[in-house]
């Protein structure tokens, strides 16, 4: 397959960044994954031992909710274990998911919770 170069704006590399999983992907897999290139493979989101487990359900919506700003943000589990926030940003980590909705670093998995109040900790714990 043949190689070509393309230039982002600042903007875009910083999407890019926000989807690559840290020491897995490139910008070239990204893409290919964003624009469903790589349909063939499914790469399984941190969720999916809760799911496997029945910990967690396709479609259930999860919670953020930031007292002190006056804020919450919701995201929907998928089937394959990734955050879909409410923007259609798709998210393979909890704490990826707090990063693309609030622009700063969260642990993730003591952010969101499910509508009951059990966080994402919580759950892993039980596995």
């Amino acid at each position: 397959m043949s190689t070509h170069t393309i230039t982002v704006d600042a903007e875009v590399f910083e999407c890019l960044q926000r989807e690559a999983q840290p020491l897995v992907d490139t910008a070239n897999t990204v893409l290919r994954r964003l624009l469903g290139l790589d349909s063939a493979v499914v790469r399984r989101g941190a969720l999916a031992p809760l799911l496997d487990a029945g910990l967690l359900r396709p479609e259930q919506r999860l919670i953020w909710r930031r007292r002190n700003l006056g804020q919450e943000h919701y995201a929907q589990v998928t089937a394959e274990g990734h955050l879909e926030l409410a923007d259609g940003r798709v998210c393979d980590s909890p704490s990826g998911a707090c990063d693309a909705v609030a622009q700063s670093k969260s642990n993730g998995w003591d952010a969101w919770r499910t509508e009951d109040g059990t966080t994402l900790s919580v759950l892993r714990d039980r596995l």
